[in-house]
């Protein structure tokens, strides 16, 4: 894991080159300002302010410093800072008259690459750090960061290198840092209790036999928060079998899972005062003999029948029975993260997930702690009139709608089915993929929602 702490310190009044942040409006003043020698150079690269992210190394004494155009230097975004750490030299920077806040997570992210894969020569330079005037800001940010690169990093993995095995033995590696329980069902007992799960997972090898993951951290008597993932480590389609092109990033298909492990992380780390259940279940959706059929008819944890309309839609299976175990711990409140649909994404695209709520409160609390932090998503409708495109004639529901429309939202009114309405429900159905490279934002996994569901978190819970 990169090393994001080396990066961001605390503002001692060391040496250090400075960066200017200007934006459209306040740039000709700051530029009136410099000297001949500079505004010449400005002019010669062109560099008016307006386009966001253009940086510009200006010469000062026996050294450098930094201009870089923002949108608006009276609001920072997480990503203003990203493209000068991934493009600078080593050595420490610091803001001029502004602390960095929110905008050293681009910093610490531009300079995280998974490299586990790569033969050729590494990047030498050492890190770009960033020195800060509020100190507190320190561990928040570094956190965030950790948690972003864990996602970016178990999506990334190859599902030859990540199947439910190395899947559980990440929650195991995060649960030792923080001293939690993990509890892990497989075998008959999966196929006994979590009948959707084993289901799913029948038609894999068995040493990527399907499994129930649990995390349980906190104290008994605290508020109890579930936060559900999908762990479809890589998913062919079943015997629904995908395209080539449908099927080449299915090893994406476990992002749900990346974001509920790095969302109990930030949890754990934070010391919310809450009992944390994490659960995931982990699968792969396989070709075989032995898969799972379009027509079977399976059980659930909650005792409904399920009739099979199609192997490919896996996912809201495997959530259902999680959903159900978590209900029974008592939450007083469910977040699940799932890479559900393409319909999402044919709704919302690439950049946002779809939150689907039963609790108005919860949705409002939601979007608002993703305007705070920047972490955009989008609420969904749980229309109740599209309940009976997932009506089975000998069974008590389908697991996919009888109509090409309103997938993303078919697909969450069939989570609903396994969430009581007294429970506060959160769904993301979520892409955590990002198919083009912008600053910080490499092409590959991403975290998307993860930092607005933790902000809500830490606002609901850390009074109490």
């Amino acid at each position: 894991m990169t090393d994001f702490a080396s990066m961001l310190q605390p503002d001692r009044g060391e040496a250090a080159r400075t960066i200017h942040l200007v934006d459209k409006d306040g740039f000709p003043d700051w530029a009136k300002r410099q000297s001949p020698q500079r505004q010449a150079l400005l002019a010669a690269a062109r560099f008016d302010g307006k386009s966001a992210g253009q940086f510009l190394a200006l010469p000062v004494e026996n050294d450098f410093e930094v201009v870089v155009a923002v949108a608006d230097t009276g609001t920072l975004t997480p990503w203003c800072l990203a493209r000068l750490g991934e493009a600078l030299p080593e050595g420490k920077y610091r803001l001029a008259g502004d602390n960095a806040g929110i905008a050293a997570l681009g910093w610490l992210l531009g300079q995280h690459k998974l490299v586990r894969y790569k033969t050729g020569p590494a990047d030498d330079r050492g890190p770009r750090v960033l020195l800060v005037k509020q100190a507190a800001d320190i561990d928040t940010i570094v956190r965030q960061a950790e948690a972003t690169a864990l996602v970016r990093d178990l999506v990334d993995t190859p599902a030859a290198d990540m199947g439910p095995a190395e899947l559980e033995a990440a929650v195991r590696d995060v649960a030792k840092v923080h001293h939690a329980k993990v509890e892990v069902t497989g075998g008959d007992a999966l196929a006994q209790g979590y009948p959707m799960i084993a289901a799913v997972g029948q038609g894999a090898s068995r040493d990527r036999a399907p499994r129930l993951i649990e995390l349980h951290w906190g104290k008994e008597n605290a508020p109890r928060v579930a936060i559900v993932g999908k762990g479809v480590c890589f998913d062919s389609g079943g015997l629904d079998i995908k395209p080539a092109s449908g099927m080449r990033l299915m090893k994406k298909d476990m992002g749900g899972a990346a974001h509920a492990l790095a969302l109990a992380k930030l949890v754990m780390a934070a010391q919310l005062p809450v009992r944390l259940h994490l659960l995931i279940p982990a699968v792969e959706n396989s070709v075989s003999a032995t898969a799972f059929r379009p027509g079977d008819i399976i059980d659930s944890r909650k005792g409904l029948k399920v009739e099979i309309d199609n192997t490919d839609a896996e996912g809201r299976l495997v959530l259902g029975d999680a959903l159900v175990k978590a209900i029974e711990g008592e939450a007083e409140l469910v977040i699940d993260f799932a890479t559900l649909t393409g319909a999402a994404r044919v709704a919302l695209g690439p950049d946002l997930p779809a939150m689907f709520a039963n609790d108005d409160d919860l949705a409002a609390g939601l979007e608002s702690a993703a305007k705070f932090v920047g972490d955009p998503l989008w609420r969904m409708p749980l229309w109740d009139g599209y309940d009976e495109m997932l009506k089975s004639d000998i069974a008590d529901l389908a697991n996919g709608a009888d109509s090409p429309m309103a997938g993303a939202v078919t697909a969450a009114l069939f989570l609903r089915r396994f969430v009581p309405p007294t429970t506060p429900w959160a769904h993301f159905d979520t892409f955590a993929w990002r198919p083009a490279s912008r600053p910080g934002r490499p092409k590959g996994g991403e975290a998307m929602g993860l930092r607005a569901a933790f902000h809500y978190l830490s606002d609901r819970f850390a009074s109490k």
